[in-house]
């Protein structure tokens, strides 16, 4: 029986969580955190999962390490430094797992991967990505983490950049610039979250697309990741390593 404890527990993706925790056979819920409560109290757990908001969600995530409970991270807005943070804290606990997770809905994942297979036979690739107007990032964490997988495996394979004649634009009119793949983003009242890989070569287009409607779509990953996390120290970007386990 695996504890896991909740962090960010009132929020929208915090209350599906602690649901499906305590419909699980194989979990129980243990403490429900949110702002002001004592984070001390995560050491009760095996697991913890964050969906904190982007501003505490490194701090939050040090805390666990600190106590040496494993971390599911679904927060967004990660950079390389904070990343960076996480990597140094994991080296005084090397046995606890954090894996931190653009996008937990398995169709997202598969999406990333056919677009890692697709994008290095098509000369143009651009990501759109759409979500409610309450989203705090742009572009979001997965379809950055899209465009620089998209970018490696074009690299890997020596495809140039995608062609681009543009000489004068509106600022940000091309969208944002992840490793040379421009991405995207919309913000509309009544979306959730979906994520579009446009691929193109001379007469044809692959389109690629994943649709969130209802946040319930995220919980099959969730728990994967409480289930294996332990299982996986040090840390763990992307909920793709965990698919073939």
């Amino acid at each position: 029986m695996i504890t896991v404890a909740v962090i960010g527990a009132r929020g929208r993706m915090g209350r599906e969580v602690c649901a499906a925790v305590e419909a699980a056979d194989d979990l129980r819920l243990g403490p429900e955190l949110d702002l002001g409560d004592d984070l001390d109290r995560v050491g009760e757990a095996h697991v913890a999962v964050v969906f904190s908001v982007p501003d505490v969600a490194l701090e939050h995530v040090l805390a666990c390490v600190r106590l040496g409970v494993h971390c599911v991270v679904g927060t967004t807005g990660w950079t390389t430094e904070r990343l960076d943070a996480v990597r140094a804290a994991l080296h005084e606990t090397p046995e606890v797992g954090v894996l931190v997770a653009p996008n937990f809905a398995l169709g997202a994942i598969l999406l990333l991967k056919f677009a890692q297979l697709a994008a290095p036979h098509y000369e143009s690739v651009e990501i759109i990505e759409l979500h409610h107007p309450n989203k705090v990032d742009a572009p979001s964490g997965t379809a950055r983490h899209t465009a620089e997988l998209v970018a490696a495996a074009r690299s890997a394979t020596g495809r140039p950049a995608s062609p681009d004649a543009t000489s004068t634009s509106l600022p940000g009119a091309r969208g944002a610039d992840v490793d040379g793949i421009r991405v995207h983003a919309v913000r509309l009242r009544g979306l959730v979250a979906h994520e579009e890989v446009l691929l193109g070569n001379p007469g044809e287009q692959l389109t690629l697309r994943h649709d969130s409607f209802d946040r319930v779509s995220f919980i099959p990953g969730v728990l994967l990741g409480i289930r294996r996390v332990s299982a996986e120290p040090g840390l763990t970007v992307g909920l793709e390593h965990f698919l073939d386990g």
